[in-house]
């Protein structure tokens, strides 16, 4: 009976765990530890309820965390309620994986489970969550159709129902925008995801999908305006980030594009378009500031040295200059060249020049170099760090905060 119990307790069936544990102890096979679990998974999951009813969404995670942190892993509702507060949270990204381990577990508690939330059958109310963390991620089909099988499972719930219209609404208005924007109608588009907005004011993919209109209508502040929602509500959403970031450019707000391509570089690291965009964003801040741009250089191969005063000027020019000391042979200088230069790349307000010691020795010893790989970094002609044989992670970090410090 205590197996069975326990067993209860995980799937957060605490009204059965009750009872099983009642029998036990009328057997006197009852284990207070399990008790104690029970009650402490029973007061939690009142608590998260309780919260959820008034929408204290942070309590209702916190609740639902101490639920399934006392035992209740494996409770599909209590997952639910987990992943319902996290997307009320705009916490995404963790509501979707919450839903993902749901799904992993066997449903077959939840039918016998007798618990309501707002008059939902629990069963309906896992499926309601489920469809509305699709419809967040713009998943619009598999909402509605999770939507449906809520509805199916508690059709007299008006509730339910009315969720289901709902998406159906914004569903219907996204498909028109889209349509819309295709036949480059974009001020219709816009109204068209505007109306989706008036059911579902908290979707992120309907701003990201207005702020495109408002950019081919050549409105780039009420672009960002909707990039900006759309990345309140989803931090991490990359294409509302590349939008904001195009048009802080076309509104040559350039402290604001730069720093939003160089989140996308490091989320994008393999985007040549991105790495470009950053390029002529960064010097067209540096030209607004009245600095020298003439040694800024996109892609390509670190700049190679050969006399000292090539080094001087170099190092005494402004903005940040990173001196790169090398020899062909060295085993260490061929594993981190490659990423030197990929830095370059990533880094275009940066001036990288690269010194082999064994072809240019006088550079070497002007310096007081003796061991390679060997790194200087100088900003505005003073040197503000050098590296001997650095971690790939140390010269990154590095390099990526003098160039930042330096925008």
């Amino acid at each position: 009976m205590e197996c069975l119990s326990a067993l209860c307790i995980v799937f957060g069936m605490v009204e059965k765990a009750r009872r099983q544990l009642t029998l036990a102890g009328n057997a006197n096979q009852s284990d207070p530890a399990e008790w104690q679990k029970l009650h402490e998974v029973e007061s939690h999951l009142g608590k998260c309820m309780d919260a959820r009813r008034i929408g204290d969404w942070k309590s209702a995670l916190r609740e639902a965390d101490a639920a399934i942190a006392n035992g209740a892993d494996s409770s599909q509702l209590l997952l639910a309620m987990r992943s319902e507060a996290l997307l009320r949270l705009n916490k995404l990204e963790e509501a979707d994986s919450t839903i993902t381990s749901l799904l992993k577990l066997d449903s077959a508690s939840l039918s016998s489970m007798s618990a309501k939330l707002s008059g939902i059958v629990a069963d309906s109310y896992v499926h309601v969550v489920q469809s509305q963390v699709n419809m967040a991620f713009g998943r619009f089909d598999a909402a509605i159709a999770i939507a449906e099988k809520a509805r199916a499972i508690d059709p007299a719930n008006a509730e339910v129902g009315l969720i289901l219209n709902n998406m159906r609404l914004v569903a219907r208005a996204r498909a028109q925008g889209n349509d819309l924007f295709k036949a480059g109608k974009f001020a219709e588009a816009s109204i068209a995801y505007g109306e989706g907005l008036k059911h579902e004011s908290s979707n992120p993919v309907l701003y990201c999908n207005r702020a495109a209109c408002w950019s081919k209508l050549g409105r780039w502040a009420k672009a960002v305006e909707d990039c900006n929602e759309a990345l309140r509500i989803q931090p991490s959403y990359t294409k509302a980030l590349l939008r904001r970031a195009a048009s802080y450019a076309k509104l040559e707000h350039w402290v604001d594009c730069v720093r939003d391509y160089e989140v996308l570089r490091k989320e994008l690291p393999g985007d040549t378009e991105v790495a470009e965009s950053l390029f002529h964003a960064q010097v067209a801040l540096k030209t607004t500031r009245g600095e020298e741009v003439s040694n800024m250089k996109f892609g390509g191969e670190v700049e190679i040295v050969t006399s000292i005063e090539q080094v001087r000027a170099a190092i005494h020019s402004p903005g940040v200059t990173v001196l790169y000391f090398m020899a062909t042979m060295n085993q260490q200088c061929a594993q981190i060249t490659p990423s030197v230069d990929a830095l370059c790349s990533e880094c275009p307000s940066v001036n990288f020049l690269k010194v082999n010691v064994d072809e240019s020795p006088m550079i070497a010893k002007a310096e007081n170099v003796r061991v390679v790989p060997t790194f200087k970094i100088y900003k505005d002609g003073a040197r503000v760090k050098e590296m001997i044989c650095p971690s790939l992670h140390v010269l990154r970090y590095s390099v990526r905060h003098y160039a930042v410090s330096n925008s």
